[in-house]
């Protein structure tokens, strides 16, 4: 059972969260900013591309791999093939992860690789590997890690992973110092020099120069930041906030190639609307007015069935699934409509139907468990049209007496829609992991 009375306890949260969660999740947009002005300094801005590439390849451990590869092929809508390079090894942990290039991989292909540690040994020979194909080159990493030394002598791109700027979260609770939403002087965008979390560094040196790819030479020098950012991301979830620094770069650089319209100010726009997500799902925020609170309420002792209509919908639903297995160690099931109407149907009929067991009413739940139920979450990134799944999933679900909730995003961009998505999940997955009683 949920200990929702720790959800309304803004201390309480804060003394349970541990690792610092929430912190991040309300962080998302200062890391959108600062990771954007980090790609200004490697010079992203500066590439000169000379066309698309054939295929866009992502590599990196856990969920930075696997989340990035998957939001860049939902926003991208199919201008240009975006392939995950998954890792293989004996284990889950950085040193015995291995990455090897597709055969047909060579000097038409990007490859990108994204990491919150950049110490992983299969990293800076998966480089090599590139390097030695004529591919392009562009890393997202701690600015001083191993993957980093082998990027510059691969001629890549390296732009540093932004570190979490904290203090500028736009939500204020007991064990939080954080400024008020639009009180912090250094939301600007990008960060000005001196803004907390973003103190410029030592200048290193290291571009595309004369790479055996097509994107030009740029000349700005990077900053660095220091390895190990994120230790507990090595190889397990993408947490709230490190996605954003991760994704970011990337954005602005398939933006340059021509794959997703993704210029400076639309980050802006992300960045603001990921701070008034935080605002409405902060832990200050009351369980009744907060969808973050409300949604992880809902899913206490049920088994979600992730429905999903639209690509950006769809990448999301992944991603919650994943956090809610690896934060909350509860399981969900994640499916596309139409689809998913015929392939959990039979969840809906069977022992998880919401009216299963009639005499379940007069059943002794201090002495007994409550019966696991299946609950719909319809996560859908457009407003439901005239050729939509998302009514007959309602009426599939009032037809089974079967609970669900909705989200839909306000209105915006995909890349808006795909910021509030995120964050609102990303909220969610942390309150049910922190007031779960059997979770640490």
């Amino acid at each position: 059972m949920l200990d929702e009375s720790l959800l309304d306890a803004p201390e309480a949260l804060a003394r349970a969260d541990t690792r610092g969660l929430l912190r991040g999740a309300a962080e998302a947009g200062a890391r959108v900013r600062t990771a954007a002005r980090h790609a200004a300094e490697a010079g992203i801005g500066d590439l000169k591309p000379d066309g698309r590439p054939r295929a866009v390849m992502v590599a990196g451990p856990g969920a930075a791999g696997s989340c990035t590869a998957d939001l860049l092929g939902a926003l991208s809508g199919g201008n240009c093939p975006v392939s995950l390079i998954a890792p293989t090894g004996v284990a889950p942990a950085p040193g015995a992860l291995r990455w090897t290039l597709p055969g047909w991989a060579g000097p038409l292909d990007l490859l990108v690789v994204a990491t919150p540690d950049g110490t992983e040994p299969g990293l800076p020979r998966l480089v090599e590997q590139a390097y030695r194909r004529g591919c392009a080159i562009v890393s997202v990493a701690p600015g001083q890690s191993p993957l980093a030394d082998a990027v510059a002598q691969a001629r890549g791109l390296m732009v540093p992973l932004a570190a979490a700027p904290y203090g500028s979260a736009p939500y204020a609770t007991g064990g939080y110092a954080a400024d008020g939403y639009g009180t912090d002087p250094h939301r600007g965008y990008p960060h000005a020099p001196g803004a907390p979390g973003t103190e410029d560094t030592a200048l290193a040196e290291g571009a595309l120069g004369d790479a055996p790819a097509p994107y030009g030479t740029p000349s700005v020098p990077q900053p660095v930041e220091p390895p190990g950012t994120a230790p507990d991301e090595m190889t397990g979830p993408a947490l709230p906030g490190t996605l954003w620094a991760l994704l970011t770069p990337l954005l602005l650089l398939v933006d340059r190639i021509g794959l997703v319209s993704a210029p400076p100010t639309a980050l802006q726009q992300v960045a603001d609307r990921l701070d008034q997500v935080a605002e409405r799902c902060g832990p200050a925020i009351a369980t009744y007015t907060n969808p973050a609170k409300t949604l992880a309420a809902e899913l206490a002792g049920a088994l979600p069935l992730l429905w999903t209509e639209g690509p950006v919908a769809a990448a999301t639903g992944r991603r919650f699934s994943e956090l809610l297995a690896a934060l909350a160690g509860r399981p969900a099931l994640v499916a596309e409509l139409p689809g998913a109407l015929a392939a959990h149907g039979a969840l809906l009929t069977g022992a998880f139907a919401g009216g299963a067991d009639p005499d379940d009413f007069f059943r002794d739940r201090v002495e007994e468990p409550e019966a696991l139920r299946a609950r719909i979450v319809l996560l859908h990134d457009e407003p439901v049209g005239p050729i939509s799944a998302v009514p007959t999933a309602r009426e599939l679900a009032l037809a089974h007496e079967t609970a669900f909730s909705e989200l839909e995003p306000a209105e915006g961009t995909p890349l808006e829609s795909a910021a509030e998505l995120l964050a609102i999940t990303d909220f969610a997955a942390v309150y049910l992991a922190l007031a779960s009683p059997d979770r640490t």
